[in-house]
């Protein structure tokens, strides 16, 4: 799996946003832009897709901006990838077909495969939250070990 620019700056934006979260006034795109370093009329865009997906809330106006939506701990790099890039799968292979029912040889096992991967990657996305990474950002949590 490869996550796209806008995947990363998309995490990268609600990182910032969750380190800021004690503030509990929303960050203009002006200053979140300013803060990672992003780009603000793709941030723009990419903080709609967040916020049509949930992830974020906009107030409009003077002191307006954009917050989360729910507590670091309850949003995933998962999700937020899911929000600006789709779903997350290992490929556009399709379902695995049911009953046997290949149309080639091999095919049925390998949309299987594709299919299981496609779950390990959402699953592994999911298993980070912003609160895992707002600790790393801190300092007080090491990053995990890669698995081998």
């Amino acid at each position: 799996m490869r996550v796209s620019t806008r995947g990363d700056y998309a995490s990268r934006a609600l990182l910032s946003l969750a380190l800021h979260a004690s503030a509990e006034t929303p960050t203009s795109v002006q200053r979140l832009a300013e803060r990672t370093g992003l780009p603000q009329p793709y941030l723009e865009q990419i903080l709609l897709a967040c916020k049509g997906a949930g992830l974020v809330r906009s107030k409009r106006g003077v002191g307006g901006g954009y917050v989360l939506a729910s507590s670091p701990e309850h949003i995933t790099l998962g999700q937020i990838v899911a929000a600006v890039d789709g779903p997350i799968t290992a490929g556009d292979f399709g379902e695995p077909h049911q009953n046997g029912a290949c149309d080639h040889e091999g095919q049925c096992v390998l949309l299987a495969v594709w299919s299981e991967v496609g779950a390990h990657m959402r699953s592994h996305l999911d298993s980070f939250t912003l609160a895992d990474m707002v600790e790393r950002a801190r300092g007080n949590r090491p990053a995990r070990a890669l698995l081998h």
